[in-house]
């Protein structure tokens, strides 16, 4: 929308390069998160009288320090970010629209999943093969929109990082791997927001990583890396940012001790974002690195329900996922989420080391 009304004002050529409009939707987002905060946890509040149901066999602490604290802070997030994508990307790129539209559908799922939490006060609410089938099917459409709009060459090509001009044709392959990633991701993340700002945190290093990569992959600068140059790409640099901008906003409710919680709302629409981003710059593997922590999340549970299915009940990690582990272990939640984040930021660092110039 900035675009056209800078185009109308005969405006310099420098506010509508995809540089100034990542810059203009990091404030946009912050900006709204930080504007709306109060009021839209004051309304939470109002109509969750006891807040996010805690789990019983987790952390004691967190009986007693998160019990009442609201849920559905996702919306927050969501909000702005959906606004400050609409004001800030050029909105005649598909890829523009395949973003919200995720961010819309995941987010109804995790909001449909909190809201029952909420009003049944249990901790389990849709069932994982329901949440599952939607996630599934929204994937299914963004990687058919996506694979369409790729360049011919590059449409079912899996990257490999770190090398230079490798790559695998999966052929039709590619389509159901690359659901794989999106709802993957989406999960991962969600499993990651079990302590004050750590989805937060964590989404923010994975998204202003993507950013960058995506502005590689858009612009001219792909002329000086080692990237697949896609043309949609570029303005996903703009939306990364709005989600760097919204993330950060969002902390400031959401660090220790938090006033909001992010809920399903927020991480499986961010997640499925991250991997839809990951998709549509073709680095899917490189999402594995950058987004380390939130796969080692995810491991950490397959490996608990498998090792406590094939051992007759014994207990890999004293609690996944592992970060609940670490605060078994007397770690302060503050220390966990501080020394993971750290672990973030290297991994982040280590991923944009593949953007190797020419």
């Amino acid at each position: 929308m900035l675009q056209y009304i800078f185009n109308v004002l005969s405006a310099p050529d420098y506010l509508n390069t995809v540089y100034f409009r990542c810059f203009m939707a990091f404030f946009v987002g912050l900006i709204l998160v930080l504007s709306f905060g109060e009021r839209v946890i004051g309304i939470l509040h109002h109509h969750q009288l006891k807040g996010q149901p805690i789990r019983e066999d987790g952390p004691k602490s967190h009986l007693l320090t998160k019990k009442g604290t609201p849920t559905m802070g996702g919306l927050l997030i969501l909000g702005s970010v959906i606004v400050s994508i609409l004001l800030c990307a050029e909105l005649t790129n598909p890829f523009v629209w395949v973003a919200v539209v995720v961010l819309l559908v995941y987010g109804g799922v995790g909001f449909a999943d909190d809201y029952m939490k909420v009003t049944k006060q249990t901790a389990n609410a849709m069932t994982a093969k329901m949440k599952l089938l939607l996630q599934f099917v929204t994937a299914l459409a963004a990687v058919a929109i996506i694979s369409w709009e790729m360049p011919e060459g590059d449409r079912y090509t899996l990257n490999i990082p770190y090398v230079f001009d490798w790559s695998i044709d999966l052929f039709w392959f590619y389509i159901p791997f690359a659901m794989v990633v999106i709802t993957g991701t989406s999960n991962a993340v969600n499993l990651s927001d079990g302590l004050d700002g750590l989805a937060s945190w964590l989404s923010v290093v994975a998204f202003a990583a993507f950013a960058v990569i995506a502005y590689a992959c858009g612009t001219d600068a792909s002329e000086y890396f080692y990237v697949v140059p896609i043309k949609n790409a570029g303005e996903m640099a703009v939306a990364c940012a709005a989600v760097v901008g919204a993330c950060l906003g969002f902390l400031w409710f959401n660090s220790h001790p938090a006033k909001v919680f992010m809920g399903d709302t927020g991480s499986l629409a961010l997640g499925a974002f991250l991997g839809t981003v990951a998709v549509m710059v073709k680095q899917e593997l490189l999402l594995v690195v950058i987004g380390g922590v939130f796969v080692m999340e995810a491991v950490s549970v397959m490996l608990q329900v498998f090792w406590f299915r094939h051992t007759g009940g014994k207990r890999l990690f004293k609690m996944a996922p592992i970060h609940h582990h670490f605060e078994q272990l007397g770690w302060p939640e503050t220390q966990v989420v501080s020394r993971f984040v750290i672990v973030a930021i290297i991994l982040a660092v280590l991923g944009l080391a593949a953007l190797q110039i020419k």
